[in-house]
């Protein structure tokens, strides 16, 4: 039995991402001690650019893992399920292919895919649990004995309440009426007595059920006095954050503390960093852990949703809207749960601001689109030669490639000055400017 415990692990096979790796989070030591069998894709060692780690990675953990490549049809099967969820735009090939290859252990293990789900938002899995096999009814049926014994021996054993020596006159009356108690229990049939009282059975029921009331008021306080006393200690650890609960609080808030336990051992699970995967996964019903090696139920991350046409995209550096093509993305937040139900949380009464919508465009001039104005082109001031109103202009392309050659910047340049000597200020949340702003009539620096 103490062997068996000591050998179990809470996961048979573990797909590794390259997160993990180059993070070292969880370490090697934890994984070994917590997955049976580890896996990995080639392409996710050759992905590690840095010599130190690539170096820990393949003295530590490489011996240890196995290398493999999923299937083409689980490829298709992936792939076909994120189009569906709308995250196979952000997915790279590695991504798709870790998560194919998790698909492909978690048939193996279970026999088939009927703990998964076919398509987004379906209610209920795919089938139905397959009968297992002879060696694991062997062992339900070991572990029913071993219950069965400990319950019998749980009911055997008895508490013996702490008895206060008595006084010498309770003694007195005790023993007077252990005395009476012995009398009508060995003698049933009535008995007249000197002074004329009789004795019958009525009375022998009732000292043997007084005798039962306050055994079991005795026990009642014992376990009054354990509950309180882990109610305190309860109180005492649950209300503070100390470095001994520090991984379970931030299991908590990254949702990877089910309410209830799925299965006692996770026969193929997914470990990654990357939303659009984990999104994926969950809404799959692929088992998929945290850094913790805990199951995540649970997930809340951001999403671009459009105003105009109420799209969704999961690419949160998209200014136009995929669909529509108008400046009208919002950033909000959305959550999936373990049953793969994906859910938008608005704001409630939200207005959109119609500031800066009405404006003036300036004709187009002969000959401009080649990006040479000439001197008359634009209104006063040359106001709206550079005006961005879709995502297929020129100007939006060359401000992106202009904003990208800034970030940037060689530190080691000698003419190199960091931005809080020269005043530089990237406000906007580095986007680039689409229309005329939220101001039309505000006074422009030249």
């Amino acid at each position: 039995m103490s062997s068996d415990a000591a050998a179990h692990k809470p996961i048979h096979s573990l797909v590794l991402d390259t997160g993990p790796l180059i993070k070292n989070d969880p370490p090697a030591n934890t994984l070994r001690a917590k997955a049976e069998q580890l896996y990995t894709l080639p392409c996710i060692i050759s992905e590690i650019r840095d010599a130190a780690t690539r170096a820990r990675v393949e003295t530590t953990l490489l011996p240890f893992i196995t290398l493999r490549s999923p299937n083409p049809e689980s490829v298709k099967v992936i792939r076909d399920f994120a189009r569906r969820t709308g995250d196979l735009a952000v997915l790279s090939k590695p991504d798709i292919d870790v998560l194919a290859l998790g698909y492909e252990l978690e048939c193996e293990r279970n026999g088939g895919d009927w703990r998964l789900r076919k398509t987004p938002g379906q209610k209920g899995l795919n089938g139905k649990p397959n009968k297992p096999a002879e060696g694991e009814t062997k062992t339900e049926a070991e572990a029913e004995k071993v219950e069965e014994t400990l319950e019998k021996a749980v009911d055997n054993l008895t508490i013996e309440n702490p008895v206060e020596q008595p006084t010498v006159g309770e003694s007195s009356q005790s023993t007077e009426a252990k005395d009476t108690v012995a009398e009508t229990v060995t003698e049933p049939e009535p008995k007249v007595t000197e002074s004329g009282t009789e004795v019958t059975e009525e009375t022998a029921t009732n000292a043997t059920a007084e005798t039962a009331q306050a055994g079991e008021k005795a026990d009642e306080t014992i376990e009054a006095v354990e509950e309180a006393s882990d109610g305190d200690a309860s109180d005492d650890e649950g209300g503070w954050i100390t470095p001994s609960n520090l991984k379970k609080h931030q299991a908590a808030d990254t949702g990877a503390t089910p309410s209830a336990p799925v299965q006692k051992t996770l026969q193929a699970a997914v470990l990654t960093s990357d939303y659009a995967m984990q999104n994926v996964a969950l809404r799959m019903n692929l088992n998929l852990v945290a850094p913790s090696l805990a199951r995540i139920t649970h997930l809340k991350n951001w999403v671009l949703r459009c105003h105009g046409c109420f799209k969704i995209t999961k690419e949160m550096n998209k200014q136009f809207c995929p669909s529509c093509g108008q400046p009208t993305l919002n950033r909000v937040s959305c959550s999936t749960d373990e049953h793969g139900n994906f859910k938008i949380h608005l704001k409630k009464n939200f207005q959109w601001n119609n500031r800066g919508n009405v404006y003036s465009v300036p004709k187009p001039v002969h000959g401009s689109a080649n990006g040479r104005l000439p001197k008359n082109a634009g209104g006063k001031n040359g106001w709206g030669n550079n005006l961005i109103l879709a995502e297929d202009q020129k100007e939006f392309t060359r401000a992106g490639e202009e904003q990208r050659r800034q970030r940037k910047k060689d530190i080691m340049d000698q003419d190199y000055l960091p931005d809080l000597l020269t005043g530089h200020r990237a406000g906007g949340g580095q986007k680039i400017r689409v229309g005329a702003g939220r101001n039309v009539n505000s006074k422009k620096k030249h």
